[in-house]
């Protein structure tokens, strides 16, 4: 068992990391900016570290800083949580090449999966279902990239190889648009992740956004944990997600687990890690690999029972997985709701001091978050403060819970989202399930 673990963090992910570890005993090394040295994981680790000033930069993106924290402090390996550091290929070998274990795949998987044409010529090799695309890069060629996009059929999508988060993508609805459209991209792909390759997809109008929650580990064992729909979204940032996805049989459910986890087993991968796609007409398209635990984990364990950060832990350990996959059973319905510090109607970040919080409470609610009475939400960070799960029965029930949980959590001080959350549960739309990923924007007038 690792003895000791940098948690390369902060916010609410870095207190589930230490909560984790506290529960097999591990210690824990807490790094921070100097904006952060008063959040609840810091006050609780074995040890802290201050990396440097707020901007994440020169902080959670401080690769040097990052680990130097490990060395002094005798720690021997490093979480990096979701965001910030947790898909840089550079920094996961940086890790392993500093002889500290990194708690995540291994560097060539994060650096293949972060490619988006790499990432896809792997996944239809091992048999994963894919978008019908250009199934490579886009050349210069002007005469063949129309020729692609006409065996197609419009309208299509281009995206950029490095993107995520939503970014470096457009729509091309007819062949006119075409050629400056891939220009643009190809521009912006460059100033944004200095890449600028890109590639061509069929663009889905109305599909759902379906995932696959995956653990595999070193020793060629590997098992899915379900799928969660994650289609309530904001400008491609997910809102609300909920496990399993309505609508999804038991029988389709086993039909693409086993074809990520056998996947999984096939390049190798090692620790936590998240397939998604797009659900369309009963079909399902992969789009991208996460290669990380996800924002919604939580959700998947409600459903299971089982601890993804403990397994992602013992998996880094040298561990065998602790579940076989007929271990997996799913246990009625759970539903999350991302709490931001944000203002609700016009979504701008509302940082500022809680001056009194109140967390909801009862059977099958479980709120994930650092914040606290008199903390101060800094400027320089996401929004999210927190996350609401609810679990029930089946899907009504965890509805009614979140509906419950929702106007009893007590956020003064500063502006939230919750509203937000309010009236999504209160449509109708939500309330039958299966609202496609285009949905809250257009309800939102976005």
């Amino acid at each position: 068992m690792l003895d000791k673990i940098v948690i390369a963090n902060r916010g609410e992910i870095a207190l589930r990391i230490l909560r984790a570890c506290s529960e097999l005993g591990i210690k824990t090394v807490a790094v921070h900016s100097t904006a952060d040295s008063e959040l609840k994981h810091v006050l609780l680790a074995d040890e802290s570290v201050c990396i440097g000033p707020p901007p994440s930069i020169d902080s959670y993106l401080n690769i040097p800083a990052l680990i130097s924290a490990a060395e002094i402090t005798d720690a021997v390996a490093i979480h990096p949580g979701y965001g910030f550091l947790s898909e840089n290929a550079d920094f996961a070998e940086r890790v392993e090449q500093s002889g500290f274990v990194f708690i995540g795949p291994k560097a060539e998987t994060i650096r293949i999966m972060g490619d988006k044409v790499a990432a896809i010529k792997a996944m239809k090799k091992a048999g994963v279902p894919c978008v019908p695309g250009s199934d490579g890069p886009l050349t210069d060629d002007a005469n063949l990239n129309l020729k692609v996009a006409r065996g197609i059929g419009y309208p299509i999508i281009i995206k950029a190889s490095g993107g995520g988060g939503g970014r470096g993508m457009r729509v091309v609805h007819s062949e006119s648009n075409l050629l400056n459209a891939i220009s643009l991209t190809k521009s912006e792909a460059a100033a944004a992740f200095a890449n600028d390759v890109v590639y061509m997809e069929k663009y889905l109008e109305t599909p759902r956004h379906v995932e696959i929650q995956v653990l595999s580990d070193s020793h060629g064992n590997a098992i899915h944990l379900g799928e969660r729909d994650c289609s309530m979204q904001r400008r491609h940032q997910k809102v609300v997600e909920e496990a399993p996805a309505p609508g999804i049989t038991e029988k389709v459910r086993k039909r693409i687990g086993k074809v990520c986890s056998d996947a999984c087993r096939d390049i190798g991968y090692r620790g936590a890690g998240t397939f998604e796609f797009l659900y369309e007409n009963g079909e399902f398209y992969f789009i991208e690999m996460n290669t990380r635990v996800q924002v919604e984990h939580p959700v998947t364990e409600m459903v299971t029972g089982v601890d993804i950060i403990r397994e992602q832990l013992l998996i880094a350990s040298g561990e065998k997985l602790s579940y076989k996959q007929e271990d997996i059973k799913i246990n009625g319905h759970a539903i999350e709701c991302r709490i931001n510090a944000e203002d609700p109607d016009n979504f701008m970040p509302c940082p500022g001091t809680i001056t009194e919080f109140h967390a909801p409470g009862g059977p099958g609610i479980r709120m994930d978050t650092h914040i606290y009475d008199n903390y101060r939400v800094p400027p320089y960070y996401d929004s999210m403060i927190g996350k609401l799960i609810a679990h029930g029965n089946d899907r009504e029930s965890a509805i009614n819970r979140m509906r419950t949980a929702l106007l009893e959590i007590y956020i003064e001080g500063i502006k939230t989202n919750i509203p937000l959350q309010q009236r999504i549960l209160d449509d109708a739309a939500f309330q039958a399930g299966g609202a496609n990923i285009h949905y809250l924007e257009k309800k939102l007038g976005l």
